[in-house]
């Protein structure tokens, strides 16, 4: 029995040996199965996003009036130039093409962007209803600004000129919101709020002039064939770097997808960035930027009651200044270096009258002051910093030895409202935002790319030259001689001048005649005319009186 028991359990041994060796020996089919599931998983089309929509429903009160509206947010997958709808079989291409290059680019780029929106349509307003695309700049910033302060039916209330104190935030009925006068999208550029980029060199693909108006395009085609607005009556409105991104939107679409626009509506505009006053110093012999920022300079001394002698009338103090400004100012910097020695004396005094800075400070500063240097030089008796997007703003001084302003007291005394207020109202009444993270803003200026390619050029301009695109506007309003474009301006910006718009519209190339094809309308108020209650309201009115004469519809 013994015997037996001990051959019993050997036979036992053994069979679970065998089973075990079994089970560590390598199966060829299992390995090519796990082979062909990879390779089909490299094959597989670079899908990251996928198209979203969430509808909500809601009404706003304006000019006493209810009107109910459904709100779409959502997204749409956009992708660079050079991207081709076609389905593609790679088998196929591999078999008929030629030996490609060593790291060779595949025939479509896989960089891709998921371009978030918030649409607002009318109740039974229908397709003949206009639609304006809304949209801020930066480059890198989210629209939550024109959606929240401006026009979509809820809005953020804040300080008009302080810091606006913690939460919690009030959050109110819009009354000028443009809903009375035309459907609205809102648009965050690719990268920013809960728009998203993903693929190889997806920077270089949506981060610059003209990948970033290209991918407006693509999104604007979308929308009008996903929610059948072709035959919509057509609007842009662009604020800050909006307005040049517009200038080559409406260029493309008309020039490149027969889609004309009726309307372009620019707020704080910006076509040629040689006239920026932010740091004009490092293009020495263009003296424009500091001609035509200097009526900002003299609205925002006069603001802060900074100007020595007695300007009652803030319209006819800005008359005058231009008139210097453009005349024996712009002269004077002409002259450069045989600029005589009265009359540098005799144009710093009349400095000083237009900007209450000390004549040896402008003396000191060779008659040149750019935008930074005034902030911080205006009220510094004070120890307060002037702000940059809104002059009517003031903060502590960062550091009062310091050449430049340190940062924008306008800027830090709005943001988080708006940032609180915007993430609040997504996730609450849009019902968008679970589990996604809302940006409001991305850094992307230092690695923009100003590089553009102008109307009937082949090539883009190199960077070095700094980006205008005051031809794409023209080149617009000739194509499409109906075009109308509405200018709206804050006296009291200092990032984008009152009258560097002006300027820059009277030296477009195009007919005089399409002169008259442009409109214009002054704020007191700063870079977002919206921030104070009474510019909000003249913006609202301003802009939905625009369209409706140019709509050809009723609204």
């Amino acid at each position: 029995m013994t015997r037996t028991r001990y051959l019993r359990g050997a036979a036992v041994v053994i069979a679970l040996s065998a089973a075990v060796a079994l089970a560590a020996t390598p199966d060829p089919t299992q390995d090519r199965k796990a082979e062909g599931e990879a390779a089909k998983a490299d094959k597989a089309p670079f899908e990251p996003f996928k198209p979203e929509a969430v509808s909500s429903n809601g009404s706003v009160t304006i000019a006493g009036r209810a009107i109910a509206y459904q709100a779409i947010a959502g997204t749409f997958i956009v992708h660079p130039k050079g991207w081709d709808d076609v389905p593609r079989d790679p088998s196929a291409e591999k078999a008929s093409a030629p030996p490609a290059e060593e790291g060779a680019e595949p025939r479509n780029p896989t960089a891709e962007a998921s371009m978030f929106y918030v649409a607002y349509f009318k109740s039974g307003g229908g397709a003949a209803r206009p639609i304006t695309f809304v949209y801020n700049g930066g480059p890198g910033s989210s629209t939550m600004w024109l959606h929240m302060g401006a026009f979509g039916p809820r809005r953020i209330v804040t300080a008009t000129d302080v810091h606006t104190p913690a939460a919690p935030y009030a959050v109110v009925n819009n009354a000028y919101s443009l809903l009375d006068a035309t459907d609205l999208v809102f648009i965050d550029a690719p990268g920013t709020g809960f728009s998203r980029i993903a693929g190889k060199d997806k920077e270089k693909a949506f981060y610059g002039v003209d990948a970033d108006a290209y991918a407006f395009c693509e999104f604007i085609s979308q929308f009008l064939s996903k929610y059948a607005r072709w035959n919509s009556p057509k609007y842009l409105f662009g604020e800050s770097y909006g307005t040049p991104r517009s200038a080559v939107v409406v260029n493309e679409l008309e020039s490149e997808r027969s889609v004309d626009l009726n309307g372009v509506i620019l707020l704080s505009q910006i076509l040629s960035f040689d006239l920026s006053p932010d740091r004009p110093t490092g293009n020495p012999g263009v003296d424009l930027p500091y001609e035509t920022v200097l009526p900002t300079y003299a609205a925002s001394a006069w603001y802060h009651k900074k100007l020595p002698g007695q300007h009652p009338d803030l319209a006819a103090l800005l008359t005058e200044v231009e008139q210097f400004a453009m005349g024996e100012y712009a002269r004077a910097l002409a002259a450069g270096s045989d600029l005589g020695t009265q009359e540098r004396a005799a144009v710093a005094e009349k400095l000083h009258e237009y900007t209450g800075l000390p004549v040896s400070y402008i003396l000191k500063a060779d008659l040149r002051i750019d935008g930074g240097e005034f902030r911080q030089n205006l009220q510094e008796d004070g120890g307060l910093t002037t702000g940059r997007l809104d002059t009517r703003f003031s903060g502590p001084d960062i550091d009062p030895l310091s050449q430049r302003a340190d940062y924008d007291p306008q800027a830090t005394a709005l943001s988080s409202a708006y940032v609180s207020a915007f993430n609040d109202y997504a996730r609450r009444e849009l019902h968008y935002g679970e589990g996604k993270t809302f940006k409001p803003s991305v850094q992307l200026f230092r690695t923009w790319n100003f590089s553009h390619q102008l109307p009937g050029q082949t090539q883009p301009f190199s960077a070095r030259q700094g980006t205008n695109v005051m031809p794409d506007l023209a080149n617009a309003m000739k194509l499409n001689p109906n075009l109308k474009v509405q200018l709206n301006a804050g006296y009291f910006d200092l990032a984008t001048p009152f009258y560097q718009g002006i300027y820059e519209m009277h030296h477009l190339p195009m007919p005089q005649s399409l002169q008259s094809n442009i409109e214009y309308r002054f704020y007191e108020s700063g870079h977002m005319v919206y921030a104070k209650d009474a510019s909000l309201r003249q913006l609202h009115d301003n802009v939905a009186d625009f369209i409706r004469r140019t709509s050809n519809s009723a609204s």
